[in-house]
C-alpha cells in the first residue's frame, strides 16, 4: 500500500461528507497533531443542537476492542488463558455452549455458537429484534437470558463467524473471574490508562449533554431515535461512547504500552483470519487491514455508523463517526477508495 498524502486523504473525506449530508465527525491526526477535525450536522434533531469534533457518539461494536482488551488485562494476570475453557466459568449457564469454547475462540469469532444478533439473519436496522425488554439489558448478568438457547453451529475452532453473542459470554466470563462488574474492568483496564476521559457506558435513557442521540433515520426530519432498538446499556458486543479525540489517544496508548504490554497487543494485532467478505483480517478483538499496516474497528447498528484506524507505522488515525444509522457509511468508502490510491 503506497505512503498517502494525509492533507489529501482529509480533503477527500470532506467533500464526501459535505456530498452526503453527513451527520458526525470527520478527524484525522498523525501521532495526536491534528490534519484535519470538522463536526457536522446535528447531534440534537429536535432542539437543533450542533455535532461538535468533542461530541461523544456511540460506537456500536467497534466497542468490542474494549471487551477484548479486558479479556486479555486478565489473561496478563493469569486470571484466566487464551486457552481456558468457558464451561468451568460458566458452570451450568448457558448449556449450549460447546464444553470446548475457549477464550480465544471467542475473542477471534471462531467459537461457533450461535448468536443472539445473527448477523447472517435478514433484519433491517429499524427492526426490535432483541428478545428481551431493552430496559432491562442494563447489567452484564442480565444478558445471560438473552444470549441462553442458540444451538451451537460449528464446532469451536471450525470457521470464522462475526459472533455478538460471543462477545456478550466473554464479557460475563471477565465479569466472573474478575469478581468485578464488566462496565469497572473495562473503565479500570482499558479507559483509564489509555486517558479515555470521555468514554464509557451511559444509558441511552439518559445520555450526557454532550452526547449525540443515535438516529435510526438518515432523513434530518426524522426523530426517530435508537432507544428502543437497543440495550438500555451497552455491554460486551457494543455500546459504548466516545469521541474522536479520545480515540485517537485510545490507539497511541496502545501503541506505547500504556494500556497492556507490547506482547500482548502484538498477540492480539495478529492476523488469525483472512475474511474476504469484509476484505479485512481479523485479530483478537480488532479487524486488520486485508494487505497493509492499518488496524481497524468498525460499528454498525441503529444510530450509529463508525470506522476508525491506525496506522501504527505513521501513527495516524483516522476516525469517521455518524449518529445516524447509514450517515458514516459513504465517507468510509471514500476513505477505503483513498487508501488505494
Amino acid at each position: 500500500m503506497p505512503p498517502q498524502d494525509p492533507a489529501a486523504i482529509a480533503r477527500a473525506l470532506d467533500e464526501r461528507a459535505h456530498a452526503d449530508r453527513m451527520s458526525g465527525v470527520v478527524s484525522l491526526d498523525v501521532d495526536g497533531d491534528t490534519v484535519f477535525a470538522e463536526a457536522y450536522g446535528l447531534a440534537d434533531r429536535a432542539h437543533g443542537v450542533d455535532n461538535a469534533v468533542d461530541t461523544r457518539f456511540g460506537m456500536a461494536s467497534a466497542s468490542k476492542a474494549f471487551t477484548a482488551l479486558a479479556a486479555m488485562a486478565l489473561v496478563e494476570d493469569g486470571a484466566i488463558r487464551l486457552d481456558t475453557p468457558v464451561r468451568g466459568i460458566l458452570n451450568s449457564d448457558l448449556p449450549t455452549i460447546d464444553d470446548g469454547v475457549t477464550i480465544e475462540h471467542l475473542l477471534s469469532h471462531t467459537s461457533g455458537i450461535g448468536d443472539y444478533l445473527d448477523e447472517e439473519a435478514d433484519w433491517e436496522v429499524d427492526d426490535y429484534v432483541l428478545t428481551v425488554p431493552v430496559h432491562e439489558l442494563a447489567q452484564t448478568e442480565a444478558f445471560v437470558r438473552a444470549v441462553d438457547g442458540h444451538a451451537q453451529k460449528s464446532a469451536p475452532g471450525e470457521r470464522f463467524t462475526y459472533n455478538n453473542g460471543g462477545y456478550i459470554v466473554l464479557a460475563i466470563v471477565a465479569e466472573r473471574a474478575a469478581g468485578m462488574p464488566f462496565h469497572d474492568l473495562v473503565e479500570q483496564r482499558v479507559l483509564a490508562p489509555a486517558g479515555m476521559e470521555k468514554t464509557g457506558y451511559p444509558r441511552l435513557d439518559e445520555l450526557p449533554g454532550d452526547a449525540a442521540i443515535g438516529y435510526v433515520y438518515e432523513d434530518p426530519a426524522s426523530l426517530r431515535s435508537n432507544v428502543l432498538h437497543l440495550p438500555v446499556r451497552g455491554n460486551g458486543d457494543g455500546g459504548a461512547f466516545t469521541t474522536a479525540p479520545d480515540l485517537s489517544r485510545f490507539w497511541r496508548a496502545l501503541a506505547d504500552g500504556a494500556v497492556l504490554s507490547d506482547a500482548t497487543i502484538a498477540e492480539m494485532w495478529r492476523p488469525r483470519r483472512v475474511v474476504e467478505s469484509e476484505k479485512l483480517r481479523y485479530g483478537l478483538g480488532f479487524w486488520l487491514d486485508h494487505d497493509g499496516p492499518g488496524i481497524v474497528l468498525d460499528g454498525y447498528d441503529a444510530g450509529v455508523s463508525i470506522r476508525t484506524r491506525f496506522d501504527p507505522t505513521s501513527r495516524t488515525t483516522v476516525t469517521v463517526v455518524s449518529n445516524s444509522s447509514e450517515g458514516a457509511r459513504g465517507v468510509i468508502r471514500a476513505y477505503r477508495e483513498a487508501l488505494r490510491g
